[in-house]
């Protein structure tokens, strides 16, 4: 007996034991959930989502260097040993054994590459669009899935064709999560120093995921097999897909209903300030772009170079990559009018470097160029997208998606046109020929961003900071206001007394409003 009376004692401890904890779980999530929904802190959880997306996407697209060529190599002399053992096994003697040139093959691989800077390149005016007009929560949560399950294609793929559909498919995801994580850091970064900095951190972390995903993927291939580093990089990615969706409560948000609507994306493609920004990011890229693919043959060729050197061809740019945007968003701060020049200066530094790479005889010497690229093309970014976000403030509707769309394009251009092009033209003019090339091309595109140097002087339109100030419901709202205007400009505004009524006064015009209009 005296063993049940404990039992009976201890019974109802054990269940006020389990609600006391139940309700520190639930104070401590409501603390939690408090906290996440504190502006500021809002700001940095959703910077770090951003930056461990970008950084996904850019060693997702770069991890594949050394493991895929390998890959398909393998897959390849597998299918001709197997082709072998069944002729043998038919006895055909006059039967011939087709073998796929190493030219098709290296075709496949350069296709296999450039399909997700295509697709990318395809898809971004649509998402462009999109975000501008749904925000850009959703679609960032929409791209982290696409890239999560372009991840396990990647991981569990066994053909070619099934690698070329996952590439195709993280394309398509970068189109949405790039391009609105970049947008969605402009839209709550309004300060242009919180803006430069926060758009410079996020740059970072796009440099270290291309510049460190060869030698992850390459150690994680040859020790763990090839699906192993795509496991790790799917976990990350479902990782920030859930904290998205806890900090942005994608499909729970209403302040997408109150959004102005956008600038279309045409019309800011033939801004001549936007288009300016644009190609300076295409040119600035092509360095990179097209040694990526080429520089490996170079090496072996001319130096001799080791695997592991290959391999390590670009980590080291990774320092001088960070250093440029350290000094670019302390510059940014403390000489703000000068961002045209800071990227002129990073174009400058690119075509350099890039006219000396071919002038390099080992590993070492090879090492400055490469740096000095990297740290020009981070003078270049850091400065010039912000001033896509300024542009867009100043001169159309302070939304971005589609302004960031057309950055992303920019980029895709280069990344597309590198795979595909910068071989043919090795084979045809030569190693060096194209070096000089891409670096005369980024020296004499550097003058044209002088066209940028009265940007930081401009003003918002009239139109704009009207709807900044009157953004919110429609409708006969509007009415009430299209009315009220007419009256303004008739010398007369109309004020609410004590008691509610409607009163006409004379008008005195503002500064404000006479400055107003010095830009449509």
């Amino acid at each position: 007996m005296e063993p049940e009376g404990i039992r009976e004692e201890q019974s109802p401890n054990v269940a006020q034991t389990a609600a006391s904890k139940l309700s520190q779980m639930g104070e401590r999530t409501k603390i939690l959930g408090n906290a996440i929904q504190d502006p500021e802190r809002q700001k940095r959880i959703i910077l770090v989502i951003v930056c461990v997306a970008l950084l996904l996407d850019n060693m997702l697209y770069m991890v594949i260097v050394p493991i895929i060529p390998d890959y398909l190599e393998g897959l390849q002399k597998a299918a001709d040993n197997a082709q072998h053992a069944a002729v043998r096994h038919s006895n055909s003697t006059n039967s011939s054994i087709p073998k796929a040139p190493a030219g098709n093959f290296d075709l496949q691989i350069g296709v296999l590459f450039a399909s997700k800077a295509i697709v990318q390149l395809m898809v971004n005016p649509i998402s462009g669009t999109f975000i501008d007009r749904v925000g850009y929560d959703i679609p960032l949560f929409i791209g982290l899935n696409v890239m999560f399950l372009s991840t396990l294609t990647f991981a569990f793929a066994d053909n070619y064709a099934t690698l070329f559909l996952a590439r195709s498919m993280q394309g398509l995801g970068s189109a949405f999560a790039d391009t609105s994580g970049i947008a969605l850091i402009a839209d709550r970064y309004t300060e242009d120093t919180e803006r430069s900095k926060a758009l410079g951190i996020a740059l970072a972390f796009i440099s270290f995921g291309s510049l460190v995903a060869p030698p992850f993927g390459g150690v994680l291939y040859e020790f763990a097999g090839k699906r192993v580093p795509f496991l790790i990089l799917a976990c990350i990615c479902l990782t920030d897909g859930v904290l998205c969706l806890t900090v942005l409560k994608p499909f729970s948000n209403r302040e997408r209903d109150n959004m102005p609507v956008g600038t279309p994306i045409y019309k800011l493609m033939i801004d001549p300030y936007i288009a300016v920004v644009a190609g300076a990011l295409i040119i600035c890229n092509i360095p990179l772009a097209f040694l990526e693919p080429t520089i490996a043959n170079w090496m072996e060729d001319t130096m001799h170079a080791s695997e592991w050197e290959i391999g390590m061809t670009w980590f080291p740019a990774f320092f001088p990559h960070v250093l440029g945007v350290y000094l670019t968003v302390k510059l940014a701060a403390k000489y703000p009018h000068l961002q045209w020049f800071y990227g002129a200066i990073g174009m400058v530094f690119i075509g350099a470097s890039s006219c000396t790479v071919p002038a390099c005889k080992n590993f070492g010497q090879l090492m400055i160029p490469l740096c000095g690229i990297c740290f020009g093309i981070a003078f270049v970014d850091t400065a010039l997208l912000p001033t896509l976000g300024f542009l867009v403030d100043v001169r159309h509707v302070s939304v971005y998606g589609s302004v960031y769309a057309i950055a992303d394009i920019s980029y895709c251009v280069a990344y597309a046109l590198g795979p595909v092009a910068a071989g043919q033209i090795v084979h045809n003019l030569g190693f060096v020929q194209l070096n000089l090339g891409m670096g005369l091309a980024n020296v004499l595109y550097a003058p044209a961003l002088l066209l940028l140097k009265n940007v930081s002087q401009m003003k918002p339109s009239f139109s704009e900071r009207n709807m900044l100030l009157e953004d919110g419901p429609t409708g006969l709202y509007d009415t009430i206001k299209m009315e009220q205007r007419e009256k303004k400009r008739k010398g007369l505004c109309t004020t609410l007394d004590e008691n509610g009524i409607e009163t006409f006064v004379q008008r005195s015009y503002s500064e404000e409003e006479s400055s107003g209009g010095e830009y449509a």
